[in-house]
């Protein structure tokens, strides 16, 4: 099998979510920066122009910009093997990969940034080494880490609401650490689309950065496990007796499960409530957006109340893109399997998320998430 070139970084967010997948699929690949010469001639203009983290680029010269079309891409040749083929599996499996790509940027953002004297020394040599050599590089690298550093607040993190923030990311941690404790991966014995989701953040930001990997040392061994077996080609579940070999039987969410999908949604659902109404207001005031206008990566600020905190976060279309694929999901189930997954999601307190739409949808073109 040919090579494949994934452009990304060790500390990316989103490239971790690829990565995983490729390894788990036995995919050759190398990784490599965005500083080639290469990359800005080649690879550049077949991402849409838009320079980011992951972009892969096959051997016969495809090049693929972000995690969800990557895996797509991949997906379609290999039979959708980390697809579940049962109909609550696949939308909680749907649901997870939104979640993990979406709605945990908050404590991402926050346990990367506000805790300087644990983590500075770490992102310095990091945004540095993937800068281009050039004599001013330092100088880059620190401008780029003041433009993330201050992108944070727009994620909602502030001191108004680091106590919520902390307080939400200990009680997910520690569901999901009770779960990966009874179970390898989301859904079995082997990953789901879900948790390549779910490794965005947990990889890169909260599980290797000094601080927040620092908290899953001492509190949740278990997830650490999670993250290291996501890392791994083989199943890497030899602490578990009897594992299941692939996803479980009989459509089954586990109890442990629901009680993670519990935790997200106290943050999640409201959220992404107050973002599809600002997003929704912002498309009813555009006379003239033509279909296959670029969605940009935020239109305004959503506004929402968490336990009496009061929370204000950029409003981003590619939430709806995910989560609307889970939807797709749902509609395509029989009328009993979607009552028995309204069921779950009322178990869930995640209900909603089957209706919060926005009023226009989200395609791709050349690369770029475009209104249709």
């Amino acid at each position: 099998m040919e090579v494949v070139t994934l452009y990304g970084g060790p500390h990316s967010l989103f490239t971790g979510r690829a990565r995983c997948y490729l390894i788990k699929a036995d995919i050759p690949y190398r990784e490599q920066n965005l500083g080639s010469q290469h990359y800005r001639t080649n690879v550049l203009p077949k991402a849409g122009g838009r320079s980011g983290m992951p972009t892969i680029e096959t051997a016969e010269g495809e090049v693929i910009r972000d995690g969800a079309a990557i895996i797509d891409r991949f997906e379609a040749e290999t039979g959708h093997s980390f697809s579940p083929l049962t109909p609550k599996q696949r939308f909680i499996s749907r649901l997870f990969d939104t979640i993990g790509a979406e709605g945990l940027l908050r404590p991402a953002m926050h346990y990367r940034w506000n805790f300087p004297e644990a983590n500075d020394a770490f992102l310095k040599f990091h945004f540095e080494a993937l800068m281009p050599q050039r004599p001013d590089k330092v100088a880059w690298a620190e401008a780029a880490r003041n433009a993330m550093r201050g992108a944070a607040q727009a994620f909602g993190v502030n001191p108004e609401t680091t106590e919520l923030v902390e307080k939400l990311y200990l009680d997910v941690v520690e569901t999901l650490n009770n779960h990966f404790a009874a179970y390898p991966y989301l859904l079995g014995g082997k990953p789901s689309i879900g948790d390549f989701g779910l490794i965005a953040p947990m990889f890169a930001h909260l599980g290797r950065d000094p601080k927040p990997l620092s908290i899953l040392q001492s509190q949740a061994f278990s997830v650490l496990r999670w993250i290291e077996r996501m890392g791994r080609f083989d199943a890497d579940v030899a602490e578990y007796i009897d594992p299941p070999q692939g996803f479980l039987d009989g459509d089954q969410i586990p109890e442990t499960l629901i009680e993670v999908l519990k935790a997200l949604a106290v943050d999640f659902v409201p959220e992404t409530r107050a973002a599809a109404d600002t997003i929704n207001r912002w498309l009813n005031e555009q006379e003239n957006l033509e279909a296959g206008t670029t969605a940009e990566r935020g239109l305004g600020f959503a506004t929402f109340e968490i336990d009496s905190v009061t929370v204000t976060a950029l409003a981003q279309p590619y939430r709806f893109y995910l989560l609307k694929r889970a939807q797709d999901e749902f509609e395509q189930m029989s009328e009993t399997d979607k009552n028995e997954t309204l069921a779950l999601l009322d178990r869930c307190n995640m209900r909603d998320l089957i209706d919060i739409k926005l009023t226009r949808e989200i395609g791709r073109n050349n690369n770029l998430e475009v209104w249709l």
